[in-house]
Protein backbone atom coordinates (compact mmCIF):
# COMPACT_ATOMS: atom_id res chain seq x y z
CA UNK A 1 0.00 0.00 0.00
CA UNK A 2 1.40 3.53 -0.94
CA UNK A 3 2.14 5.37 1.80
CA UNK A 4 2.04 9.72 1.57
CA UNK A 5 5.10 11.19 1.88
CA UNK A 6 5.73 12.45 4.93
CA UNK A 7 7.61 15.32 3.09
CA UNK A 8 6.00 18.24 1.26
CA UNK A 9 6.48 20.88 -1.42
CA UNK A 10 5.92 24.82 -0.46
CA UNK A 11 2.61 24.33 -3.24
CA UNK A 12 0.85 22.67 -0.04
CA UNK A 13 1.47 25.25 2.57
CA UNK A 14 -1.59 27.70 3.91
CA UNK A 15 -0.83 31.48 3.86
CA UNK A 16 -1.58 33.35 7.08
CA UNK A 17 -4.66 34.30 5.21
CA UNK A 18 -5.58 31.10 3.98
CA UNK A 19 -4.61 31.41 0.45
CA UNK A 20 -2.13 28.10 -1.31
CA UNK A 21 1.43 29.57 -1.45
CA UNK A 22 2.58 28.12 -4.97
CA UNK A 23 0.97 25.68 -6.62
CA UNK A 24 -1.71 26.85 -9.26
CA UNK A 25 -2.00 29.65 -6.57
CA UNK A 26 0.67 32.47 -6.30
CA UNK A 27 0.94 34.81 -3.60
CA UNK A 28 0.58 38.25 -4.57
CA UNK A 29 3.38 40.84 -4.45
CA UNK A 30 3.20 44.05 -3.24
CA UNK A 31 2.31 45.40 -6.93
CA UNK A 32 -0.30 43.25 -7.74
CA UNK A 33 1.56 40.87 -9.87
CA UNK A 34 2.58 36.92 -8.95
CA UNK A 35 5.83 36.26 -8.33
CA UNK A 36 6.42 32.52 -8.76
CA UNK A 37 10.31 32.79 -7.60
CA UNK A 38 9.55 34.61 -4.74
CA UNK A 39 10.21 32.57 -1.48
CA UNK A 40 7.16 31.89 0.44
CA UNK A 41 6.84 34.05 3.53
CA UNK A 42 6.36 31.45 5.60
CA UNK A 43 9.22 28.35 4.24
CA UNK A 44 11.44 29.17 7.20
CA UNK A 45 8.86 28.95 9.91
CA UNK A 46 8.06 25.96 8.58
CA UNK A 47 11.03 24.44 7.63
CA UNK A 48 11.70 25.38 11.80
CA UNK A 49 8.20 23.89 12.70
CA UNK A 50 9.40 21.04 11.32
CA UNK A 51 12.48 20.47 12.70
CA UNK A 52 11.03 21.27 16.19
CA UNK A 53 7.85 18.26 15.42
CA UNK A 54 10.41 15.68 14.51
CA UNK A 55 12.71 16.58 17.49
CA UNK A 56 10.24 16.60 19.96
CA UNK A 57 8.33 13.13 17.88
CA UNK A 58 12.00 11.41 18.87
CA UNK A 59 11.60 12.28 22.26
CA UNK A 60 8.24 11.55 22.88
CA UNK A 61 8.41 8.47 21.05
CA UNK A 62 11.62 7.57 22.76
CA UNK A 63 10.10 7.98 26.62
CA UNK A 64 6.60 6.51 26.35
CA UNK A 65 6.95 4.52 22.83
CA UNK A 66 5.56 4.53 19.12
CA UNK A 67 1.95 4.60 21.28
CA UNK A 68 2.24 7.82 22.40
CA UNK A 69 -0.76 10.20 21.15
CA UNK A 70 -0.25 12.81 18.49
CA UNK A 71 -1.28 15.33 21.09
CA UNK A 72 1.74 14.87 23.00
CA UNK A 73 4.14 15.31 20.22
CA UNK A 74 2.23 18.95 19.65
CA UNK A 75 2.57 19.91 23.28
CA UNK A 76 6.75 18.94 23.41
CA UNK A 77 6.52 20.92 20.21
CA UNK A 78 5.20 24.09 21.17
CA UNK A 79 2.90 23.88 18.64
CA UNK A 80 -0.77 23.10 17.66
CA UNK A 81 -2.04 19.97 16.93
CA UNK A 82 -3.18 20.75 13.35
CA UNK A 83 0.72 22.01 12.65
CA UNK A 84 1.46 18.73 13.53
CA UNK A 85 -1.43 17.16 11.38
CA UNK A 86 -0.33 19.19 8.42
CA UNK A 87 3.17 18.18 8.32
CA UNK A 88 2.14 14.42 8.61
CA UNK A 89 -1.67 13.45 8.37
CA UNK A 90 -1.60 10.32 10.16
CA UNK A 91 0.41 9.14 13.26
CA UNK A 92 1.46 6.21 11.23
CA UNK A 93 3.16 8.70 8.61
CA UNK A 94 5.03 10.53 11.47
CA UNK A 95 5.92 7.11 13.18
CA UNK A 96 7.37 5.67 9.86
CA UNK A 97 9.39 8.94 9.42
CA UNK A 98 10.82 8.47 12.90
CA UNK A 99 11.56 4.70 12.51
CA UNK A 100 13.21 5.12 9.23
CA UNK A 101 15.81 7.82 10.19
CA UNK A 102 16.73 5.67 13.26
CA UNK A 103 16.43 2.96 11.22
CA UNK A 104 18.74 4.54 9.06
CA UNK A 105 21.11 6.06 11.61
CA UNK A 106 22.08 3.07 13.19
CA UNK A 107 22.11 0.84 9.77
CA UNK A 108 25.25 4.10 9.23
CA UNK A 109 26.73 3.42 12.72
CA UNK A 110 27.27 -0.45 11.82
CA UNK A 111 28.84 0.28 8.70
CA UNK A 112 31.27 3.18 10.03
CA UNK A 113 31.97 0.18 13.14
CA UNK A 114 32.63 -2.59 10.19
CA UNK A 115 34.65 0.21 7.93
CA UNK A 116 36.70 1.70 10.86
CA UNK A 117 37.29 -0.98 13.02
CA UNK A 118 39.83 -3.56 12.11
CA UNK A 119 39.44 -5.93 15.17
CA UNK A 120 36.11 -7.63 15.21
CA UNK A 121 35.31 -7.40 18.61
CA UNK A 122 36.20 -3.84 18.99
CA UNK A 123 33.72 -3.02 15.76
CA UNK A 124 30.98 -4.45 17.16
CA UNK A 125 31.30 -3.44 20.87
CA UNK A 126 31.87 0.17 19.11
CA UNK A 127 28.89 -0.15 17.13
CA UNK A 128 26.83 -0.68 20.63
CA UNK A 129 28.48 1.92 22.44
CA UNK A 130 27.28 4.34 19.62
CA UNK A 131 24.42 2.91 19.14
CA UNK A 132 23.39 3.28 22.95
CA UNK A 133 24.65 6.95 23.40
CA UNK A 134 22.51 7.69 20.44
CA UNK A 135 19.45 7.03 21.86
CA UNK A 136 18.67 5.06 18.60
CA UNK A 137 17.62 1.98 20.50
CA UNK A 138 14.72 3.26 22.35
CA UNK A 139 13.39 4.25 18.07
CA UNK A 140 13.78 0.49 17.17
CA UNK A 141 10.39 -0.44 15.07
CA UNK A 142 9.15 -3.52 15.98
CA UNK A 143 10.12 -4.94 12.48
CA UNK A 144 13.58 -5.66 13.28
CA UNK A 145 13.41 -7.05 16.76
CA UNK A 146 10.74 -9.96 16.32
CA UNK A 147 11.94 -13.19 16.08
CA UNK A 148 11.15 -15.96 15.60
CA UNK A 149 7.26 -15.51 16.02
CA UNK A 150 4.71 -18.79 16.13
CA UNK A 151 2.14 -18.01 13.38
CA UNK A 152 -0.44 -18.44 15.42
CA UNK A 153 -1.92 -17.00 18.11
CA UNK A 154 -0.42 -13.31 16.71
CA UNK A 155 -1.66 -10.44 17.91
CA UNK A 156 -3.85 -8.08 15.96
CA UNK A 157 -0.39 -5.42 16.42
CA UNK A 158 1.98 -8.56 15.71
CA UNK A 159 0.75 -8.86 12.46
CA UNK A 160 0.78 -5.54 11.29
CA UNK A 161 4.65 -5.46 10.87
CA UNK A 162 6.77 -8.39 8.25
CA UNK A 163 8.19 -10.99 10.80
CA UNK A 164 11.55 -12.55 11.02
CA UNK A 165 12.79 -16.03 11.09
CA UNK A 166 15.69 -17.81 12.25
CA UNK A 167 17.49 -19.44 9.42
CA UNK A 168 17.72 -22.94 9.91
CA UNK A 169 21.23 -24.06 10.96
CA UNK A 170 22.29 -20.48 11.49
CA UNK A 171 20.73 -18.86 14.52
CA UNK A 172 20.53 -15.65 11.83
CA UNK A 173 17.86 -12.99 11.21
CA UNK A 174 15.49 -13.12 7.79
CA UNK A 175 12.84 -11.21 6.54
CA UNK A 176 9.82 -13.47 5.91
CA UNK A 177 8.06 -11.25 2.77
CA UNK A 178 4.65 -10.52 3.78
CA UNK A 179 1.88 -8.27 2.46
CA UNK A 180 2.43 -4.42 3.64
CA UNK A 181 0.57 -2.72 5.81
CA UNK A 182 0.05 0.92 5.98
CA UNK A 183 0.70 0.81 9.40
CA UNK A 184 4.70 -0.81 8.91
CA UNK A 185 6.53 1.28 11.05
CA UNK A 186 9.59 1.22 8.74
CA UNK A 187 10.51 -0.30 4.74
CA UNK A 188 11.52 -3.79 4.44
CA UNK A 189 14.49 -2.22 2.69
CA UNK A 190 15.54 -0.40 5.42
CA UNK A 191 15.24 -2.45 7.99
CA UNK A 192 17.08 -5.38 5.71
CA UNK A 193 19.85 -3.10 5.35
CA UNK A 194 20.30 -2.95 8.67
CA UNK A 195 19.98 -6.72 9.28
CA UNK A 196 22.44 -7.33 7.03
CA UNK A 197 25.35 -4.96 8.03
CA UNK A 198 24.83 -5.93 11.87
CA UNK A 199 25.04 -9.57 10.44
CA UNK A 200 28.26 -8.71 8.93
CA UNK A 201 29.25 -7.25 12.47
CA UNK A 202 28.15 -10.38 14.56
CA UNK A 203 29.73 -12.80 11.93
CA UNK A 204 32.89 -11.25 12.15
CA UNK A 205 33.12 -11.55 16.03
CA UNK A 206 31.92 -14.88 15.86
CA UNK A 207 34.13 -16.06 13.48
CA UNK A 208 37.31 -14.52 15.46
CA UNK A 209 36.14 -16.42 18.48
CA UNK A 210 35.19 -13.45 20.38
CA UNK A 211 31.70 -13.86 20.47
CA UNK A 212 29.48 -16.55 22.03
CA UNK A 213 28.54 -18.76 19.18
CA UNK A 214 24.69 -18.99 20.04
CA UNK A 215 24.62 -14.83 19.44
CA UNK A 216 22.15 -13.72 16.42
CA UNK A 217 21.91 -10.71 15.23
CA UNK A 218 18.49 -10.05 16.96
CA UNK A 219 20.36 -10.37 20.54
CA UNK A 220 22.73 -7.78 19.27
CA UNK A 221 19.70 -5.33 18.68
CA UNK A 222 18.11 -6.49 21.49
CA UNK A 223 21.12 -5.13 23.62
CA UNK A 224 20.81 -1.81 21.88
CA UNK A 225 17.01 -1.82 23.11
CA UNK A 226 17.63 -2.49 26.59
CA UNK A 227 20.76 -0.67 27.29
CA UNK A 228 18.74 2.51 26.36
CA UNK A 229 16.48 3.09 29.30
CA UNK A 230 14.72 6.55 28.90
CA UNK A 231 15.38 8.44 32.65
CA UNK A 232 14.82 11.81 33.05
CA UNK A 233 18.06 13.05 34.02
CA UNK A 234 20.50 13.29 31.08
CA UNK A 235 23.31 12.48 33.34
CA UNK A 236 21.97 9.46 35.29
CA UNK A 237 20.41 8.28 31.89
CA UNK A 238 23.75 8.10 30.42
CA UNK A 239 25.65 6.18 33.42
CA UNK A 240 22.82 3.65 33.28
CA UNK A 241 23.22 3.06 30.08
CA UNK A 242 26.81 2.85 29.68
CA UNK A 243 26.93 0.49 32.94
CA UNK A 244 24.48 -1.38 31.55
CA UNK A 245 25.99 -1.99 28.43
CA UNK A 246 29.35 -3.24 30.09
CA UNK A 247 27.34 -5.86 31.68
CA UNK A 248 25.72 -6.73 28.72
CA UNK A 249 28.76 -6.67 26.41
CA UNK A 250 30.61 -9.21 28.67
CA UNK A 251 27.76 -11.01 28.58
CA UNK A 252 28.19 -11.40 24.68
CA UNK A 253 31.61 -12.42 24.79
CA UNK A 254 32.78 -16.16 24.68
CA UNK A 255 34.70 -18.00 27.47
CA UNK A 256 37.46 -19.81 27.09
CA UNK A 257 36.87 -23.73 27.52
CA UNK A 258 37.64 -25.16 30.83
Amino acid sequence: MHVQDSRWSTASAIAPGGGMVGGTMSAAAGNGRGDASRTPPLRVDAQRNLEHVLRAAREVFGELGYGAPMEDVARRARVGVGTVYRRFPSKDVLVRRIAEEETSRLTDQARAALGQEDEPWSALSRFLRTSVASGAGRLLPPQVLRVGVAEDGAGPDEARVPQQRMQPGTGELRLVPEQPAAADPVDDAGAAALLDVVGQLVERARAAGALRTDVSVSDVLLVIATAAPSLPDPAQQAAASARLLDILLEGLRSRPQA
